[in-house]
């Protein structure tokens, strides 16, 4: 066996609830391929987590013990967190795929590796649940496709020191998005460090963290594979876990 490959470094990665996947004959627990093949060529082994949370409340103590074996955590994309989560009683008619045992796994998930100190990479819904884990809140809806930011492509920019504009070598980069959603209220200890044109959060960071910790509201994966500045926020990141294995 490669040594390089023996030595890759264990990243977990929260699985997704699917009613349905091909070749499958039940509902399945999946991550996006796209996804854990930038971990791959980073050099990280990713690793597919069951989501455990009976009604929706995760035992802090027994995910900090699954969580103990990995060298990071990855927080993906995925569908909607319920309102709730983040103190708002009603949905929004767009709300939609929201599971709470996923949102009950994720949530803890982020405060377990943090203060763990594992290094994360939140992505997306991910960013989102981070935020609320910190104890921010969500805009429900962006308002409509004039306004969302689903299958959009789109310049951002990195806030001048940020690890992102340190991990990336540049100011702004072009980034795949697909959210209707976005951050209300920041979440305590978060820093804002990037932003769209219209003033839509794009990236988080936690400055007062030790550990290497780095969200986005796009999704990396999605150009990773031809544009050396989204595969460089994998590099990053599975350099860290590297570093903390």
């Amino acid at each position: 066996m490669d040594p390089a490959v023996s030595r890759r470094p264990l990243i977990a990665v929260p699985a997704r609830f699917s009613a349905s996947a091909s070749a499958l004959r039940y509902a399945a627990e999946v991550n996006a391929r796209a996804l854990v093949e930038a971990v791959w060529r980073a050099g990280g082994e990713p690793v597919s987590l069951h989501p455990h949370a009976p009604g929706g409340v995760a035992d802090p103590d027994e995910v900090a013990a699954r969580l103990a074996r990995f060298d990071a955590v990855l927080l993906p994309g995925g569908g909607d967190l319920a309102p709730h989560r983040y103190g708002e009683a009603a949905a929004h008619e767009s709300v939609y795929d929201v599971d709470d045992e996923q949102d009950g796994f994720d949530l803890e998930a982020a405060r377990q590796a943090t203060a763990a100190g594992l290094p994360l990479l939140a992505v997306c819904r991910g960013l989102q649940v981070l935020n609320i884990a910190f104890g921010g809140t969500l805009e429900q809806d962006m308002g409509g496709p004039e306004r969302e930011h689903r299958h959009v492509v789109h310049p951002v920019a990195l806030l001048p020191g940020s690890l992102l504009e340190r991990v990336t070598g540049a100011g702004k980069v072009s980034v795949s998005c697909y959210h209707h959603q976005r951050v209300a209220r920041l979440g305590d200890g978060l820093t804002v460090t990037a932003r769209a044109a219209d003033g839509t959060i794009e990236a988080l960071e936690a400055p007062a963290l030790t550990s290497w910790l780095a969200a986005v509201q796009w999704h990396p994966e999605d150009g990773a594979h031809e544009d050396p500045a989204q595969q460089s926020i994998f590099d990053a990141f599975v350099t860290a876990a590297r570093s903390r294995s």
